[in-house]
This record gives structure tokens, C-alpha cells and sequence, in this order.
């Protein structure tokens, strides 16, 4: 068992949410009970994801996706309402960290999504630290990369093949990332790697010579939540277990 604000704290020390210009606040978004004795995580923070932690009598839900995002309806009404009714008729607390949770060389999601695939880490993509430039173990070809991520993720990748016959350094960025692509193509790397694809990204791929992988934005994105809840059940006595809503984006 562990204070809400000692818990919300230490994570708050361990992701500095202050260094980043974020969508939406990091940290206690619904505040809950005073006690925290089973914490579950999952990727985003819908109503099955409430309904299962409920179900499982959590203190706390910590989430990648949480609420309140910059331009999103203000009004608590219809789905919103339902969602925040759930933890406020519960005393169920909301803990969310966004960019935090990307970047973190650890815990985060683009360190996790490496450690998975294989992947070594040689800098950040960007200022920020979101996203990693790196190197396969191997040089691996673009079809191969492919099959090693469905193995890894359990879902087939969208690949545009515009890149060299054998990929040697990579870099990748989990989620909505995809606008990054230009900034990897800039960094010399063979191929980039994130969650999702927009029309233009295959142009970037092809006329910037890389090949690019949409792995999926929740795919890429599972990692990160669950890392950092058994790190705070390792550090406090607490239950922490990880509930995945799949999601096929």
C-alpha cells in the first residue's frame, strides 16, 4: 500500500513531465482514494479498461492515453461523463503520462518497443528524446524486418518498401509519429518505424530513399504503462496488473 500523492510523486520525479510541451496534463488527472493497494495499466484509458479495473477493485488506473486532451469537447456529457463517472462514483484515481512515457530511456515506450525487437539504441531522434536513432543486431532486409515484427507485435506491419536491400540503422518512434519521418530521412538511417501511416508518408519513404513500417499506434504503445507499473510495484507495496484492450489502429 502507498500514498496516491508518494505514488504520483516519485512517478512525476522519475518522467520530469515538466521538460515537455504536452497535449494534455501528465500525472493525477481524477483523483481517488487516499491509498493506493492494486494499480492496474493498459494504453488508453476507455470505459473496458475502467470496467475491467473495476472489476479487479483498483485503487488506480495508470494510462499512456488519459483525458483531457488540448482542443478536445470540454462539455462532461455522454461518453465523458460515463467514463469520469465511473472513477469519480468509485474513488478510483487517473494517472496519465503522454510525451513522459514516450521518452524515458527505461520505462518508456520507444525503449520497451526496442528491447522487444532487438533493437540497440545509439541517440535520441529529436531534442525532446522522443523517439531513438539505432541499429538492427544485423542487417536484415526490409521483408525480414517485416516478419519480425509481426512476430514480435502479433500483427502484420503496413511496409513501404523505398528504402536500401538491407537495413542497417533505423530509427523509430511509437504511436502518432509518423511526421517524423522526414527528421529520420535527415539522420541518414535505412528505415523508420512507428505506429501509424498517413497518405503522405509512403511520398517521404519513396523520395527519401528509407523504408517505413505502421506497426500500429496501440501495438507500439503497449509497453510503456505496464513497465512503469511493475517498476512502482517493485519500488511500493502494491498489486500492479497490466490489462490490454486491443485495439487493431
Amino acid at each position: 500500500m502507498v500514498r496516491l500523492q508518494e505514488l504520483v510523486a516519485w512517478c512525476d520525479a522519475l518522467l520530469q513531465p515538466e521538460r515537455f510541451r504536452d497535449y494534455s496534463p501528465n500525472g493525477l488527472q481524477v483523483e481517488g482514494r487516499d491509498e493506493v493497494r492494486l494499480l492496474v495499466s493498459g494504453v488508453t484509458a476507455t470505459q473496458a479498461l475502467l470496467d475491467a479495473a473495476l472489476e479487479l477493485e483498483a485503487d488506480a488506473v495508470l494510462v499512456h492515453h488519459g483525458y483531457f486532451w488540448r482542443g478536445e469537447e470540454s462539455r462532461v456529457t455522454g461518453m465523458r461523463r460515463r467514463r469520469l463517472r465511473a472513477l469519480l462514483a468509485n474513488d478510483v484515481s487517473l494517472i496519465a503520462y503522454h510525451l513522459p512515457l514516450d521518452a524515458h530511456p527505461e520505462v518508456g515506450n520507444n525503449a520497451q518497443l526496442a528491447a522487444r525487437l532487438g533493437l540497440r539504441v545509439d541517440a535520441p531522434l529529436n531534442a525532446e528524446g522522443i523517439g531513438s536513432l539505432g541499429h538492427l543486431p544485423e542487417p536484415m532486409s526490409g521483408e525480414a524486418f517485416a516478419r519480425h515484427l509481426a512476430d514480435v507485435l502479433g500483427r502484420e506491419p503496413v511496409w513501404v518498401d523505398g528504402g536500401p536491400e538491407r537495413i542497417e540503422r533505423i530509427a523509430w518512434c511509437t504511436g502518432g509519429a509518423q511526421g517524423y519521418i522526414e527528421q529520420a530521412a535527415a539522420a541518414g538511417v535505412d528505415a523508420y518505424l512507428s505506429g501509424e501511416i498517413s497518405e503522405q508518408t509512403t511520398h517521404v519513404a519513396h523520395e527519401c530513399g528509407l523504408h517505413y513500417f505502421a506497426a500500429g499506434h496501440h501495438a507500439t504503445e503497449r509497453y510503456g504503462a505496464p513497465a512503469l507499473g511493475e517498476r512502482l510495484a517493485a519500488e511500493f507495496d502494491l498489486q500492479h496488473r497490466f490489462v490490454d484492450i486491443d485495439n487493431p489502429a
